[in-house]
């Protein structure tokens, strides 16, 4: 039954995938006529109003029809329900199989880091895992600055050449290949 269950809820994230696709971009009515009004959606409602007419030619205008289907509205795309997470004592609450944990983006380093530790002996997902790791980097890389870190882990911390550089780089690299 459970393996069912996934299998219908792996379909309906790709069904629901396609179809974000095919939806387009929902616009205010004018928006791109007067900078004063911003793209953000609002309904059309005036009495001769054309996107609220649905007439040929103007934006289309939100309609139930473009709805994912409704066992996957509201989950992130790998299938996990999102958890907000502030510290370590909030995983206790958390089931590893339907959710995944997003850690808030006010919470310090080294609270982050416990986070990580208990999410991995409980083996809840992390959803935003890849800048928790780009710390983990920095702070490697701190480390190999000051002399913490031995001569072997130095050689794999890449330092990142200054903008100037990279832009010399890439200028040098599209003149040899014309």
């Amino acid at each position: 039954m459970k393996e069912q269950n996934t299998a219908s809820l792996e379909k309906a994230l790709r069904v629901r995938k396609k179809l974000k696709h095919k939806k387009p971009n929902f616009v205010r009515q004018e928006s791109w006529r007067y900078d004063r009004l911003k793209e953000s959606w609002r309904r059309p409602r005036g009495i001769d109003n054309k996107m609220r007419r649905k007439i040929k030619g103007w934006p289309s205008t939100v309609n139930v029809g473009y709805r994912g289907p409704k066992a996957v509205r509201g989950l992130h795309p790998s299938g996990y329900e999102e958890v907000l997470v502030h510290n370590a004592e909030e995983l206790k609450e958390i089931n590893p199989k339907t959710q995944a944990v997003r850690i808030a983006h006010t919470v310090s380093k080294k609270t982050r880091a416990k986070i990580l530790v208990e999410a991995r002996k409980k083996k809840i997902a992390i959803i935003n895992l890849g800048e928790v790791e780009k710390e983990a980097e920095e702070k490697e890389e701190t480390k190999a600055e000051t002399g913490q870190i031995s001569e072997r882990k130095k050689k794999t911390v890449k330092k990142e050449k200054p903008k100037s550089k990279r832009k010399r780089e890439k200028r040098e690299g599209r003149k040899k290949t014309q």
